[in-house]
């Protein structure tokens, strides 16, 4: 599952999370200063890697990389600036 996220420059990002727990975090449409966006994203990553884990017996490492994915696009950022959840695509 993807999630689409547009940064406040404008520019939209395509992401990766292994399970739809995502959209218990995140919702299409909605706005989110950076900080809750990726305490948000993070954590609803965690939840997915350790699903992957259950089933498999180790962590999903494409979720531990859009982790780092998330903090180098965040990087620059204002804290008080806000991304906006464009959409999931399964």
């Amino acid at each position: 599952m993807y999630f689409h996220v547009r940064w406040p420059d404008g520019v939209s990002h395509r992401f990766y999370s292994p399970s739809t727990v995502i959209e218990d975090y995140l919702r299409p449409g909605s706005e989110y200063r950076i900080d809750d966006f990726l305490e948000r994203g993070k954590s609803a990553l965690g939840v997915a890697s350790d699903r992957v884990a259950a089933i498999h017996g180790v962590p999903c490492g494409r979720a531990r990389a859009t982790v780092a994915e998330l903090d180098r696009a965040a990087t620059g950022a204002a804290g008080d600036s806000t991304v906006v959840v464009e959409r999931f695509e399964r």
